[in-house]
């Protein structure tokens, strides 16, 4: 099994009507137990603020919280841009993110220095059982394509999908821009 922890999964087509349409997810954890991931761009309408407790800093708590997948909504998860992290640790998901499972782990790791631009908050998550993300990955139900911190805190979530796949080429480019019920082009 190759493990896809850092990398970015997305709707190849084939998930119309489920919550993974036109969906963008960055794994996290990917190993023989399962896979977990985060859904980059889905904002919901609700604020940090709102959702949050007194712990989160002024300077975060306008930004949105994002639908971070079906599992769990009630479960409150953080990715963050830490560029000085050195050494890998559990929380590492690629070189200079890291993800928090609740805001005090998020706050012992950042105290007041969180800013905009380098914090996402999820509500929920993408959960896969043993095997399932790959018997996925072998339907080509979902295609993969480097994660970067650029695509992680991207200021236009909503676009993020298309963008993507214009980027990966002609071959992908059709899939883009195909309206979501073909029967109305």
């Amino acid at each position: 099994m190759r493990s896809l922890k850092g990398k970015l999964l997305l709707d190849g087509g084939k998930l119309v009507d489920t919550a993974f349409h036109h969906a963008v997810v960055l794994i996290c954890e990917h190993d023989s137990k399962g896979a977990f991931g985060l859904v980059l761009n889905r904002p919901s309408s609700h604020k940090v603020g709102e959702a949050a407790d007194e712990l989160v800093p002024g300077t975060v708590r306008h930004l949105p919280v994002y639908l971070g997948g079906p599992v769990q909504p009630q479960l409150f998860n953080c990715l963050y841009h830490q560029p000085q992290s050195g050494q890998p640790s559990d929380s590492m998901i690629m070189r200079g993110l890291c993800l928090a499972r609740s805001l005090e782990e998020l706050m012992e790791a950042n105290g007041d220095s969180l800013q905009p631009a380098q914090v996402k908050f999820f509500a929920g998550y993408a959960g896969w059982s043993p095997g399932q993300l790959d018997r996925e990955m072998k339907e080509k139900a979902l295609l993969t394509h480097p994660a970067s911190i650029a695509a992680v805190f991207d200021p236009q979530p909503q676009t993020l999908w298309n963008r993507i796949l214009r980027a990966k080429g002609p071959k992908y480019r059709l899939l883009a821009e195909m309206p979501d019920d073909v029967s109305r082009n």
